[in-house]
């Protein structure tokens, strides 16, 4: 539903406008002078402004300067309503903003017709937008995609590929020599099982890297139960788990993408949060499941709470193509909480219509 915040002094106005809308699919929101018009508008991030020019206090010209100097407000649509019909007026709205203008007394097929023309300009601006991030978002999972293939090339190669050739060529001298005394040969045996055993590690961890076969075996609230266990094992780092009983069960992708949320979420309360704890908590709300990771680490300057690192980037972007949402804050008592959140109503729906 398209939302219209109508700032407007004259409340016969307001009313007027609002009977010329309503019936159709708008939702319309009411401030009463220039200043409530901007608080309003930071709350409720319409999708399109009717504002009055003359107003007391903050004239239509300053609040539509000031929304255009707000970012999240910058896009937002504006028509300015206005008793003055001199050029002067005109161009000043044009300079302070505006969209595009309406003169009182409003007429009301003029009014409709202009309302649906700039939110139509707007979902298609937005839709631009949408795909110049989609194009984007392609862009960088392809780069990503390389940048983990050369990894994996190069771990095959220089170390598993350098291991193999080195137990290779000690089997050769052990099969070349096998009059040495049976103690020596045991000792070879032995030492070349060693490092069989590890190269068998190695592999397993990559395999594991590239999909956890846990996922596949014990289900995702198994998986991250043994994912924060052998992390405390390794870091020493203590952590809380808790899920929600009532999680039903996920697809395939979201079971991976909360997994490797994880993953990230802790590699990087190790990296960068000096914590001592860590809450790992699955739950679940009428419309989504959340994984949330809180630690009582350092947290970081409210400033940076939309700095995006390489791994937050993957977050996003992970979230993203299921619909998902990633929120990071640092309460200012200290410490991160990293909420990810994807829905669940949509594919309940999906799973029904196919039933």
């Amino acid at each position: 539903m398209t939302i219209i915040l109508i700032v407007d002094d004259d409340e016969s106005s307001r009313q007027t406008i609002e009977a010329m809308l309503e019936g159709r699919d708008y939702q319309l929101e009411m401030a009463k002078n220039g200043n409530e018009g901007l608080n309003s508008a930071l709350r409720i991030q319409p999708d399109l402004i009717l504002l009055d020019v003359m107003m007391p206090g903050l004239s239509g010209f300053e609040v539509c300067r000031r929304l255009r100097s707000t970012p999240q407000l910058a896009e937002v649509p504006i028509i300015m309503l206005t008793a003055l019909d001199d050029r002067a007026s005109l161009v000043q709205g044009i300079e302070a903003g505006a969209d595009d203008f309406i003169s009182k007394p409003v007429d009301r097929q003029e009014l409709v017709a202009r309302v649906r023309t700039v939110t139509r300009l707007n979902r298609y601006r937005t839709l631009l937008e949408q795909r110049e991030n989609l194009r984007e978002m392609s862009e960088r999972l392809v780069v990503a995609q390389e940048a983990e293939r050369l990894r994996i090339s190069r771990e095959l190669h220089d170390d598993l590929g350098q291991a193999l050739t080195t137990l290779m060529l000690s089997l050769r001298n052990t099969q070349g020599d096998l009059s040495v005394p049976e103690a020596v040969l045991f000792e070879r045996l032995q030492a070349l099982y060693e490092q069989t055993s590890e190269i068998f590690m190695k592999l397993r961890r990559l395999a594991q890297d590239l999909r956890p076969p846990i996922l596949d075996t014990l289900g995702l609230h198994l998986a991250l139960e043994t994912h924060t266990r052998e992390f405390t094992n390794r870091t020493q780092l203590p952590i809380t788990l808790e899920i929600d009983p009532m999680i039903p069960v996920l697809p395939d992708i979201y079971n991976v993408i909360f997994y490797r949320i994880l993953q990230e979420a802790l590699t990087n309360v190790i990296k960068h949060a000096e914590a001592s704890r860590v809450w790992v908590e699955l739950s679940l709300d009428d419309d989504h499941v959340h994984l949330t990771v809180q630690d009582n680490g350092r947290g970081f300057p409210a400033k940076e709470t939309r700095s995006d690192g390489i791994g937050i980037t993957g977050m996003r972007e992970r979230l993203a193509l299921v619909g998902g949402r990633l929120l990071l804050r640092s309460p200012s008592e200290g410490g991160t909480i990293l909420s990810a959140g994807l829905p669940i109503r949509s594919w309940r729906s999906r799973t029904q219509e196919s039933q």
